[in-house]
């Protein structure tokens, strides 16, 4: 392949290309601003959460942190939903009973 008198000039104009590449994909990448992946978490009534039921409704959200950390320990799938109402503590229907009664000290733990 010829370009002429000119290809001692092509190697530096790929090179140029390549970098200006990894510059509009490093300045992409790395702006400040709205990001593809992270969102904040909306805030929506507690019916909004599809299958999960709401065990438990406490006042701050480091008391829903604790109370969800005791069902996880108990083995018991729980999440921290942040409703308009406030915190909720959510698990799924069929452990329902089993997570109050855990939150209430009643229930059996590993």
């Amino acid at each position: 392949m010829t370009f002429g008198g000119y290809y001692y000039a092509v190697g530096p104009l790929v090179a140029l290309l390549v970098v200006g590449v990894l510059a509009l994909l490093l300045r992409w990448t790395f702006s400040r601003g709205r990001s593809l992946v992270e969102r904040r978490p909306s805030r929506g009534d507690s019916s909004e959460y599809g299958l999960l039921e709401v065990v438990s409704a406490p006042s701050t959200f480091v008391e829903a942190e604790v109370q969800r950390r005791t069902l996880l320990d108990a083995g018991i799938r729980a999440t921290l939903a942040p409703t308009t109402d406030g915190p909720r503590v959510m698990v799924f229907p069929e452990q329902a009973g089993l997570a109050r009664q855990v939150l209430d000290g009643r229930g059996r733990r590993p």
